[in-house]
């Protein structure tokens, strides 16, 4: 019998997670807002104490490369806002979500907001995912809630990924 499409998606998902928890378990304070590159997007401190994220309202050329701190804000970021679009809640603007800082901080975040995923994936219909979703496409009348969920499987896919590679660049940098 055929996986059901909701049942693809939290597969997916978890295989995703899975991927993403191994980098979670070795990264080390420094690595967060280490800099690979001379042109790099990171996270600063700002006079409240608080860490604002580089930024650009439209893409620079070159991309900088981001750090895994920039990176992790990033996920908490798009995270939040589809959690608050399938919630029904009021999105929150770019400007509302912060970063814990460097450490366990964050991987504890990362990890609360699967937490709110999870009844997201494990509650959804049929008629929830043929239902029309606004987020991320915001005026694509043809884009589901089942287009929703796949984009948060992407989205988090290509996010583990490069913490997947400038974790272990790092690492090798640092070998003598």
């Amino acid at each position: 019998m055929a996986a059901s499409c909701s049942a693809v998606l939290r597969w997916q998902f978890d295989l995703t997670w899975s991927l993403f928890e191994f980098h979670l378990d070795r990264l080390e304070d420094d690595d967060f807002l280490w800099e690979p590159a001379g042109l790099c997007w990171t996270l600063h401190l700002d006079e409240r104490g608080v860490w604002v994220p580089d930024w650009a309202d439209s893409e620079p050329d070159p991309i900088p490369v981001p750090t895994i701190g920039w990176i992790s804000w990033h996920i908490g970021w798009w995270w939040s806002v589809a959690i608050d679009h399938l919630r029904a809640r009021t999105p929150r603007d770019r400007t509302e979500i912060t970063w814990p800082g460097p450490g366990p901080a964050v991987t504890a975040h990362l990890r609360g907001l699967r937490e709110e995923w999870l009844p997201i994936l494990d509650q959804v219909t049929d008629a929830d995912l043929a239902a029309p979703a606004t987020f991320p496409w915001h005026s694509d009348p043809d884009k589901t809630v089942a287009h929703t969920l796949a984009w948060v499987n992407s989205e988090l896919m290509k996010n583990v990924t490069e913490i997947g590679q400038l974790r272990p660049l790092r690492a090798a940098r640092n070998v003598e």
